[in-house]
């Protein structure tokens, strides 16, 4: 089978690619290479993968090439669809930042929803077996209920990337319905490892600690986040492949469909205290962070908590790797690749 990830350069989208080909498949990765973070960061990522930063064929998998696009360029994604005819589309791409969605709403609805539309129509057009996507925790805005779960009402979004999020949700929901696109949206509650973004607390606290600068501790500590680490991620959303929803869901519910729509939480389900957060970072990196204690960010939440439950029974894994050993591998990672 063909696959085709988006956002190969980012995150996620990186080690999706990379568990992909180690499986034998056949992949196709596209990003635009954007500067919301450093753009180095990403071409090494792509450089791991034995790819360069521009369309190119790997020196490294067989299987796998990379094409610069940007999604909301509706044309060279049609053509991009027409001419690969994948089977299997993992859309990954997205702009991230629940803050910085504050101050550029523009770009978060160029690229998450106008950009997904296009993916849905290179699914509708190329008759793609399975649409599986990244959503996200934010969509629970400020849900009072713990564990978050996916039949939660989540129409209160606090933030314009949470907005974008459930917006690519109910976009799926209606190819579904019309075209019998089967989709998966996953909701992924605060993915870390290394490789891991340089906006996100595991990368922010461990740089400020390793570099002898304070670090901004919002809503003075008291926060709570079921940390992901990646490699569970990815285990868990590979073995989705043939996983293909089915039309004749529960009608009432609104993770799933009477259309081939499903929608799961893609989690630890063990959230994590910030301050302990802290307290790890500090016992791997061998020194003590200077905090500054903040108020609570304009569209941040206090706290995150999936409910797995339904994913996991499905593809029969649970996520296996501690906190303890999760920020131990990114902070050996940070070290080596920034030479600390």
């Amino acid at each position: 089978m063909k696959i085709l990830v988006t956002g190969i350069a980012g995150f996620v989208g990186f080690y999706t690619a990379k568990k992909a080909v180690d499986l034998g498949y056949e992949v196709v990765g596209i990003d635009n290479l954007n500067n919301y973070y450093q753009v180095s960061l990403k071409e090494d990522r792509l450089k791991e993968l034995g790819l360069s930063s521009n369309d190119s064929i790997s020196d490294k998998y067989e299987k796998l090439s990379f094409r610069k696009i940007n999604l909301s360029d509706d044309l060279k994604m049609a053509q991009l669809f027409s001419e690969e005819k994948f089977d299997i589309v993992y859309h990954l791409a997205a702009q991230a930042g629940v803050r910085y969605s504050i101050e550029n709403p523009h770009t978060y609805m160029k690229s998450n929803a106008e950009g997904f539309l296009n993916v849905l129509e290179g699914c509708r057009h190329n008759n793609v077996k399975h649409l599986i996507y990244a959503s996200s925790s934010s969509v629970y805005g400020v849900n009072k209920s713990v564990p978050f779960k996916t039949t939660d009402p989540v129409d209160h979004p606090v933030s314009l990337y949470a907005a974008t999020k459930r917006a690519n949700e109910l976009m799926a929901h209606t190819y579904s319905h019309l075209y019998g696109i089967p989709t998966t949206g996953l909701r992924y509650f605060t993915v870390y490892g290394p490789w891991g973004r340089p906006d996100m607390a595991p990368f922010l606290f461990t740089d400020a600690v390793m570099n002898d600068k304070p670090i901004k501790v919002f809503n003075n500590g008291e926060m709570q986040r079921d940390f992901t680490y990646v490699e569970d991620i990815v285990e868990a959303q590979m073995r989705l492949i043939d996983k293909i929803p089915e039309s004749g869901g529960e009608t009432s519910a609104p993770n799933t469909s009477h259309a081939p729509y499903r929608i799961y939480n893609i989690g630890n389900s063990s959230p994590v205290n910030l301050m302990e957060f802290i307290e790890t970072i500090e016992k791997h990196t061998g020194k003590t962070a200077e905090k500054v204690m903040q108020p609570m960010q304009p569209g941040d939440v206090p706290r995150t908590y999936a409910d797995v439950e339904d994913l996991f029974e499905l593809v029969d894994f649970r996520p296996a790797t501690s906190l303890d050993e999760g920020i131990k591998n990114f902070v050996d990672w940070y070290k080596t690749y920034y030479k600390k």
